[in-house]
């Protein structure tokens, strides 16, 4: 069975705890968009890792993970994370790298640097990753395929395509120094030696996968809310981010994606720019919460920068879930809410007056006021309970609110940073 794991709010949902733990039952883990530019951080029995471009069932030795074609392949930076495991005592991952995903160079690193800095305060708040450079040359057809690395005579005149246009922006845009072919030449031929042992045809692999009844876990990278088409744009990722493109981004065919779990937060939090109508105003009240959230604070896993926190989103969230159709919900961190006596959630938005529950476009987005119910907290800790009756009943009360709001049954309810600080609900 095919299973996707994707985000329904900004992303740091904690979909990489959720896709380690359900890797047991898996065969095969693959990473199906997006690249560096944002981590999954896992706490398991090898230590706490945030991982950016491995898949995270990198963690069983049964698993093979894969690299999908529609991922920005940084490939010094993926081998690198390799190393990174191996030298914390994680047995060296089982690892297969679509033939036709696109390399993210270190030019596109360049351009978005220099993007930002043009933009100034109207820049917006990108990782630095490349990511919006890589796919704007994925679309543009001047990117590089991995299968193109073995024409060293196409790759040279694919460079000398890429160098016409790219050379004239730097010096004339950014008044940056020039590409340099022959450069580019020596870092691709590197990068081919480096890639070579874990290049496949991925799509046919998992067309056998599929006929044979593997389990088969697609795991998505940011949430609803940063796809380019469905979230708040402009302030988005540069890749889709929803479960549909996971048939997309690993080469397999839609009717295959059987199950759909989205990962929801107990409350709201974003890296970045753009709308955010439930954040917490009061920079005292959103760094306590900052600070009772996940393991160790509400911080970016990529960044290091603190999140932007709010109260837990009923409109946004709702939204996520059908956008990504999704089958069920994993509902996460409902730990940190325990310091709280009283638990705001948002209901709706107040836009020019009227009350709405559907998410909408941007621009209307930016008028939105939130409408807020308050619910009883149940001021205890949490954690470490393993069955959902046990939970205080203002807890249950909670989750069976956002459960009704959201329309989606709430299948796990995870209570801690660890694979094991998991509730299943209705077994």
């Amino acid at each position: 069975m095919v299973t996707a794991i994707v985000g329904a709010n900004w992303g740091d949902e904690g979909k990489g705890k959720i896709t380690d733990m359900l890797g047991r039952e898996s065969d095969i883990v693959i990473r199906f968009q997006g690249g560096s530019n944002a981590g999954h951080t896992i706490i398991n029995d090898y230590g706490k890792f945030a991982l950016h471009l491995l898949p995270s069932g990198v963690f069983y030795s049964h698993t093979t993970s894969i690299i999908g074609n529609g991922v920005a392949l940084n490939i010094p930076y993926l081998l690198q994370e390799v190393k990174d495991l191996v030298e914390k005592g994680v047995p060296e991952p089982k690892l297969l790298v679509s033939d036709r995903a696109q390399i993210l160079m270190p030019y596109h690193i360049a351009f978005d640097e220099y993007e930002e800095e043009r933009l100034g305060k109207k820049s917006f708040g990108s990782t630095k990753s490349g990511i919006a450079p890589f796919y704007s040359d994925k679309y543009a057809k001047i990117g590089i395929q991995v299968s193109e690395l073995f024409d060293e005579e196409g790759l040279k005149e694919k460079i000398n395509r890429i160098c016409e246009q790219k050379n004239v922006i730097l010096e004339h845009l950014y008044h940056k120094p020039k590409l340099d072919q022959e450069e580019l030449l020596k870092t691709l031929l590197a990068y081919r030696d480096m890639i070579e042992p874990y290049i496949c045809d991925v799509s046919a692999y998992l067309r056998q996968a599929i006929a044979e009844g593997k389990n088969i876990l697609l795991e998505g990278q940011l949430g609803s809310l940063k796809d380019p088409d469905h979230g708040i744009y402009p302030m988005v990722t540069s890749s889709s981010t929803l479960a549909a493109y996971g048939a997309i981004g690993a080469g397999i065919p839609p009717y295959a994606i059987k199950r759909i779990v989205t990962v929801v937060k107990a409350y709201s939090s974003a890296v970045g720019a753009g709308e955010f109508v439930s954040e917490i105003l009061d920079e005292k009240e959103a760094d306590e919460l900052r600070r009772h959230g996940g393991d160790g604070g509400e911080y970016g896993a990529t960044t290091g920068r603190p999140r932007r926190m709010g109260w837990f989103d009923a409109v946004a969230s709702r939204y996520g879930c059908e956008i990504q159709g999704a089958t069920e919900v994993v509902l996460t961190v409902l730990d940190c809410l325990g310091y709280l006596k009283e638990i705001p959630v948002c209901i709706g938005y107040e836009i020019d007056g009227k009350v709405v529950k559907d998410f909408p476009v941007t621009a209307k987005l930016a008028k939105a006021k939130p409408v807020y119910t308050v619910l009883p907290g149940w001021e205890c800790d949490i954690n470490g309970i393993k069955e959902y009756e046990q939970l205080p009943e203002n807890c249950r009360n909670y989750v069976e609110f956002i459960e009704k709001e959201l329309g989606v049954p709430i299948s796990m309810v995870s209570n801690g940073p660890k694979r094991t600080d998991i509730i299943y609900r209705n077994r």
